[in-house]
């Protein structure tokens, strides 16, 4: 009989199943289990050791990631490339209650949070991300603005008649985003002087204040584009590797 004493604790759990694994063959599932390992490793190596767990699973991996959301979803994002490589992963993730199964992370993991992220890798498919819904306010948390890209994916029952709203990552929203805040930023850098345009033609006349908007456009061009570029490079939702 397994004890747990450790107390729970909330991680976001990624879980990365082997599609169909039960039905492949002996060699098939070594090498594909050989490959994921792999990809594991590779994929979280920039996190410290001690924020991460790794568990083996039946049919995959899972990765409890503590304290850090954002580490969680570039494991997945990353992980899901390796299907390119012939490697077919459903990815689910999950943020949710885990705890150390004999009080040593030796021991395993067991928790609602494994539980969930598993579930939702099921309703996954190699080309398409899930992600719960606790995962996606843990996101929002941690970096308010982040869960603007991940759009609502539908609501799913798992075996024990559990319902769960999910959500997958448009990578076509950040462009969106990006294109907006550019319109919005052009339209904010013309209305700015427009008040003071109007007033200068009632007093100067239309062609002198022509003339002199045509040669500050010329002179200032470059910096309006420096600046607007800086602007965007500053917005809290644009993320570097």
């Amino acid at each position: 009989m397994t004890t747990t004493n450790a107390a729970p604790r909330f991680a976001s759990v990624v879980f990365l199943k082997i599609q169909d694994f039960a039905r492949r063959s002996v060699s098939e599932q070594t090498r594909l289990r050989a490959q994921l390992e792999a990809v594991v490793a590779v994929t979280t190596a920039e996190l410290p050791i001690a924020s991460r767990i790794v568990l083996e699973a039946a049919d995959g991996i899972a990765v409890a990631v503590l304290g850090d959301p954002a580490g969680a979803l570039r494991i997945a994002e990353r992980s899901l490339a390796a299907n390119s490589a012939g490697l077919p992963l459903c990815v689910g993730i999950n943020h949710g209650a885990v705890q150390m199964a004999g009080g040593r992370a030796d021991d395993g993991m067991i928790g609602d949070g494994i539980a969930v992220a598993a579930s939702i890798a099921d309703f996954s498919s190699p080309s398409r991300l899930l992600i719960s819904r606790s995962f996606r306010d843990a996101i929002a948390d941690s970096g308010p603005g982040q869960e603007a890209g991940m759009l609502a994916a539908g609501t799913f029952n798992d075996a024990g008649l559990r319902t769960h709203e999910l959500f997958s990552p448009d990578a076509r929203e950040p462009a969106r985003r990006r294109r907006r805040f550019l319109a919005l930023a052009v339209a904010a850098a013309i209305a700015l002087p427009a008040a003071g345009v109007a007033v200068r033609v009632s007093a100067e006349g239309h062609q002198k204040v022509l003339d002199g908007i045509a040669g500050k456009f010329r002179q200032a061009s470059a910096r309006v584009e420096q600046y607007l570029r800086g602007l965007l490079d500053s917005v809290p939702w644009q993320k570097r590797n």
